[in-house]
Formats: C-alpha cells, structure tokens, sequence
C-alpha cells in the first residue's frame, strides 16, 4: 500500500493533464527540448530568484520513478483523459535504462541573487534523447487547485486530482482533454506551424482536443489554417468531437470577439432562441489568459454587445483566479528555446503578432553579468566562461546545495 501522500509525491503525476498528452505532438524524431524560465517583467525591475532547490530536492533528486508510481499515474490519467494516452512506454524506459533517475540537465544561477527581469533564470534540457517530451512536463499546485474543484469539473491540475482523491475521498474530482502548449507547436518550426496542428487532429481524431494559436500570428491562424486549409479536418470532427482554438494573448474582451467574428466568416452559424450566434458545435473557443472575476466578465459582455453566444467560447485560469500573488505578478514563463529534430538543431520561439511583449527567447542561452546588468546572450553566441548559470542537478543527482545563509548574501541588495 503506498503512502497516504504517495499520490502528491507521484512525479508522473506532477504536472498539468495536457502536458500527459505532449509526447505525441512534438514533431517527429524530436531528441532534444530545451527550455528556460524568466521573468518577462511585471510589478517590480528584479526578481530574487529563490525556490528551485526546494523543488528538486522534493520531487526531482534520487530514484523518483518506480513502477508502482507508473502503475498509479497510468490509472490516474487515462481515467482523467477518457483515452488510453498515458506514456508507460517513456517512464518504464526511464525505470529500466536509468534505474528510475531523471535524464535531465538543470542549470541556474545561484539562489538569493537579483537578476533584473527579462534574463534567463534557469534552463532545463533532456540528457536522453529518447526522453524529449520529459523537458517541459513538470507543473505543480494542489489545494489551490482543489479548491476550484468544489465547483467544477473541467481541471488539468493533476496534483489537484490527487488532493482530492487522498483527502477528501473522491477518487475523479475533474477531467481534462488533449491540448497543445506552444512548446509542442514551436518546436515544429514557423514554417512547419500548419504540421503541428495538422498533427492535433490526426494524434486526436475524435473527442474534445484544443490547439493554441498565438506563437506568431493568431489572425493568421484563423483565416488561413482552421478557416481554409485544414477546415476539412475540422468540419470531419462533426458528430466525433470538437476543435477548441486558444488565442493566448491580446486584451481578451477583444480577442474572444475577433476570433470569434473570423471563424464566424468560415463556418456556418446559427442563431440561438435568445437571437445570439453560434458556431456549429465541433468548434469552440477556449479564453484562458488573463482571466479573472473582471475580465471574464468583460468578455462576456463584449460578446453580448457584437450578438455572439457565451456558448461558444469556455473560460480557463491559472494562478491569477486563485491567489492573486502569482507567477503573473512577475509575468514569469518557462518556454521552449531550442530543440534537435531529425539531427538538426533549432532554434525555436512565439512571437505573437498581437502581443510582442510575450516574444520569448531563442537557442541555447547564457547568463552574463557586467557592470551591475544582467544580461541574456541569446542563439549559443554567449561566452560559456563568463556564464552565470551554473548546473544543479543531472540525471537525479542534486549537484549544488545551498544553505540558507548563501542565499541570504546572494540577496542582499
């Protein structure tokens, strides 16, 4: 019988559900994801970067896979999901090929110190090729999480699922689909973007499956992709399933409405008995950035105004809807930088058309530090002997321990 907190120490469980599903959208013959965790800017000029050790000294260090954690996740997800998609083939190669250790390389800079925002914080990289998809699947929240589960059913905080489950006696307090991250859309390339939503909806041809679209143009995405060319696969998913497209920055109220007014151009509508319009019911919109109590309500209000149905479009929230000091108060964001597919390297970023403040980095990156600036080189053109982000774990070995006195004088401004 496993711990009573063996479920909220699961590492296979230590994620959002979608990210469950990310091993088959990155583009074929993927080896290497790398990616990196910033502060985009926010409320104050400088971060103090403290917290990660904590992290992997709790989930990461040691044997953290066995094969009763694999049994228990692989229960766990396909229940949560509705699909047999969780990958017991990927853990069960990281228990047998590296005795239950995670092939990865972690690199930050030293606990406690000020780095200005905008400047890379840490990176995160596979040391197996076999193991891609490990790089960017770690998330973790539980009570917050639960708590939204009082009231609904719709959750991808697997933590949140086990909380429930371990100590409040539900054994599937929510359930989750199929949905792409920008991780799993940049890494296909610009030019290659169309292939990673054509991907979607082959790995996912029935059910509910959500695709975000703002890496580099989302207007773009909705006239030229979802509105024309693969249109043919969308209208297929009638009486199967459903295709939510995700926008993910922009001021929402007029985001939501614009997507909406695109799709509306494409597919056929029809008017509900309130006299509100509706896409046809395997195409929906999902909302899930900067949504909280006043904005979500301001969306549905500008909907209301330009006569399209609340129906059609879902809401969705991270930190900001339950705690309001949250990785958005610092706009922080961990992103794809760089990939190997098919032995070539790239270097891989969004750029949305709509927001260039959430451009996120390409390649390999270094930390540098002259006259009091931080500075992020990007692309691999930084100096390795001058970079400030030193390795703190591989392979399941912490390999920098800090003590709290460190980090103290790390932070002393």
């Amino acid at each position: 019988m496993l711990h009573p907190a063996a479920g909220t120490n699961n590492i296979c469980l230590v994620t959002d559900s979608y990210k469950v599903t990310h091993y088959r959208q990155y583009p074929p013959n993927t080896t290497l994801v790398y990616s990196y965790f910033e502060s985009r800017g926010g409320k104050y000029p400088t971060t103090t970067f403290f917290g990660l050790q904590y992290l992997l000294k709790r989930f990461l260090t040691g044997q953290v896979v066995t094969k009763e954690k694999i049994e228990e996740a692989k229960k766990i997800c396909n229940s949560h999901l509705g699909l047999d998609i969780f990958n017991e083939e990927g853990w069960n190669y990281i228990l047998e090929k590296h005795c239950g250790y995670l092939p990865l390389l972690i690199k930050a800079v030293p606990e406690g110190l000020n780095i200005q925002t905008r400047n890379v914080l840490f990176t995160v990289e596979n040391t197996d090729p076999n193991c891609y998809w490990l790089t960017n699947y770690f998330e973790s929240a539980g009570i917050g999480g639960c708590a939204h589960l009082v009231h609904f059913l719709g959750s991808d905080t697997l933590c949140a699922l086990m909380t429930a489950k371990l100590y409040y006696g539900c054994d599937m307090a929510g359930f989750s689909v199929p949905a792409a991250e920008h991780s799993t859309i940049t890494t296909w390339g610009q030019d290659g973007e169309i292939d990673a939503f054509r991907n979607m909806l082959k790995q996912f041809p029935t059910g509910i499956v959500s695709c975000v679209g703002d890496s580099y143009d989302m207007w773009r995405v909705c006239n030229n992709v979802w509105g024309q060319e693969l249109k043919g696969l969308v209208e297929a998913r009638e009486g199967k399933g459903t295709l939510v497209v995700r926008p993910d920055s922009g001021y929402p109220p007029d985001i939501v409405v614009k997507v909406l007014d695109i799709l509306g151009k494409y597919y056929k509508t029809t008017i509900n008995s309130k006299g509100f319009k509706l896409l046809p019911p395997y195409l929906r919109v999902i909302q899930a950035d900067g949504v909280n109590y006043e904005t979500l309500g301001a969306v549905l209000e500008n909907m209301k105004k330009n006569r399209w149905s609340a129906d059609n479009v879902v809401f969705g929230s991270g930190g900001a809807l339950l705690q309001q000091v949250d990785r958005d108060t610092q706009k922080c964001a961990f992103k794809c930088s760089f990939a190997v597919v098919n032995g070539e390297e790239r270097n891989v970023f969004k750029n949305p058309v709509d927001d260039p403040g959430k451009m996120s980095k390409k390649g390999r990156l270094t930390l540098e530090y002259e006259n009091g600036i931080y500075k992020t080189i990007e692309e691999g053109k930084g100096d390795k002997s001058k970079d400030i982000l030193v390795p703190v774990y591989k392979n399941g070995v912490l390999l920098n321990d800090y003590t709290l006195d460190e980090i103290r004088k790390n932070a002393v401004i």
